[in-house]
């Protein structure tokens, strides 16, 4: 994490190397119009030009050495006014760290006085002790992510990195609530960071053992408790279905439980799920070559479900809450599972093995008959389940699909508050009747001609949910990305946890 503070300083004093200000699309006033007139009227005449309007993530950067405190000044764009939001905020500050990072600064400073750049409008009301404060910093800290373990660094002409953030606030009444904002968004982001870590190493390195020994070590450090369930264990637990993925492979499988008791003694968990599928080749139903090396990110729902838990042990949160991670790899070994295979979950279901690359939901419903023996308050799993999702909404919202719709209503607000947005899709008798088997209960690809496939698959998964709430986040098009985005890198986002955590602070609130 990157070094944050709060300071009341004269912001046409305070010495940094680079200074950063918002501005909505509306001509320069307040402190704005008041250094455009230290720079000669350069940001009036840059919207004049429409070089700059004040856009969303649009930049302005002009060197102000001599004529201010800082060296370098970043005026960055928030869209119009009305609809400023905490995720713009959010998105301009990522973009704003970003480019003091492009530019070799090591050291950055916002300014916010709220009267230059409005305030946010649209989003709901925040759990943060100042929303503003903490939008900056998780998207500045989120912005400037990067995971270089396993690059070698060139001592003549290092990377060039931000060594510390300042934001900077009028008076010394504000300092309090602004740092409190600032500390639950580090907090918020050292998880998703962890998360995002998880996602992007090899998957020679994070093998099943390798999550469980993560989790053993988030569990010792936040104080929460952690068993780690073998391969025995599951077996006495008849977990054939997880176990029938497991067998093709010569990693052994885990299965992770984390318990955060942050709540009352006697109130129901959240339960959440996260699918921990280390590396998938699609078994015997081999994928194809290309693209094969990003199947090391099928773990993503395992990593968000980790990094769930940290965030909500580091913040604190007065709630319940049980992470659960089935981990295994997916290969095609000499006893790996075959198509027409049958196997029997851990509550005796049976189902016919179609597909052998069809493996995430067959390992999440021993998960899911797990966590019924906590007695959820609801059941949340998460899981880059189906390509099919990436058909329907791309890369840019994950699909909800369940059985509560208060459940899923209040995930799809998180969801919009956080930027992380989701869609639900419909879970139609059509699509339970589709996964029926002939020869078993349950078949783990649907009927030939059915589609749907998103939806088919959470309606798979739906027998061994009980008749608890429950609510499936399909993130295979959200979780991994190919396009950098504000404050969001290529490759593992990290996406759901801040979502989640949104969803558990209101549950305590």
């Amino acid at each position: 994490m990157i070094k944050t503070s709060v300071k009341a300083d004269d912001v046409l004093k305070h010495k940094t190397d680079c200074l950063v200000l918002f501005n909505p699309e509306k001509n320069p006033a307040g402190l704005l119009k008041q250094i455009d007139g230290l720079l000669n009227g350069a940001l009036t005449a840059a919207f004049k030009a429409k070089r700059f309007e004040g856009k969303l993530n649009q930049t302005f950067e002009q060197s102000v050495r001599g004529l201010m405190g800082a060296d370098s000044l970043i005026v960055v764009g928030l869209g119009k006014s009305k609809d400023i939001t905490e995720e713009s905020i959010r998105q301009a500050a990522g973009t704003a760290a970003k480019s003091v990072e492009k530019s070799r600064h090591k050291k950055m400073a916002f300014f916010l006085d709220g009267k230059d750049a409005g305030k946010p409008g649209k989003a709901k009301k925040s759990q943060t002790a100042h929303p503003v404060a903490g939008a900056i910093m998780e998207g500045a800290q989120l912005g400037l992510y990067h995971f270089d373990q396993y690059k070698s660094v060139d001592q003549d002409n290092p990377p060039s990195r931000i060594k510390e953030i300042i934001l900077l606030v009028p008076g010394k009444p504000q300092v309090t609530a602004y740092q409190k904002g600032v500390d639950q968004a580090g907090k918020l982001c050292e998880a998703v960071i962890a998360t995002r870590d998880l996602m992007h190493h090899p998957s020679n390195i994070a093998t099943p053992a390798f999550l469980a020994k993560a989790a053993q070590s988030l569990a010792r450090k936040y104080k929460i408790t952690c068993k780690v369930l073998e391969k025995k264990d599951m077996q006495k637990l008849k977990m054939g279905s997880l176990l029938g993925v497991a067998q093709g492979s010569h990693e052994p499988p885990k299965f992770i439980v984390l318990e955060y008791k942050g709540g009352k003694a006697k109130d129901p968990p959240v339960v959440i799920v996260g699918n921990g599928v280390t590396f998938d080749t699609g078994g015997i139903s081999l994928k194809p070559g290309a693209g094969m090396d990003e199947m090391k990110f099928d773990m993503s729902g395992g990593a968000v479900t980790l990094g769930t838990l940290q965030a909500a042990a580091s913040l604190k949160l007065k709630v319940n809450v049980v992470g659960i991670v089935p981990a295994t790899e997916n290969m095609p070994g000499g006893s790996a599972i075959k198509p027409g295979d049958i196997l029997t979950a851990a509550d005796g279901q049976t189902i016919e093995v179609l597909n052998t690359d069809a493996e995430g939901r067959l390992i999440l419903a021993d998960a899911l008959i797990y966590a019924q023996r906590y007695k959820p308050k609801v059941l949340i799993d998460l899981a880059t389940l189906t390509g099919a999702v990436i058909m329907a909404l791309g890369h840019v919202a994950c699909a909800v699909v369940g059985t509560d719709s208060k459940l899923i209503q209040q995930l799809i607000q998180s969801g919009d508050a956080t930027g992380e947005r989701m869609w639900e899709l419909p879970l139609y008798e059509e699509f339970e009747k589709a996964v029926k088997s002939d020869i078993a209960d349950l078949k783990n690809i649907a009927s030939k001609g059915v589609g749907a496939g998103t939806i088919t698959g959470a309606a798979f998964l739906k027998p061994f949910t009980g008749d608890y709430p429950w609510a499936h986040l399909d993130i295979a098009g959200t979780a991994w990305t190919s396009n950098e985005k504000p404050y969001v890198p290529k490759g593992g986002s990290g996406y759901g946890v801040r979502l989640l955590i949104d969803y558990l602070k209101n549950l305590s609130s």
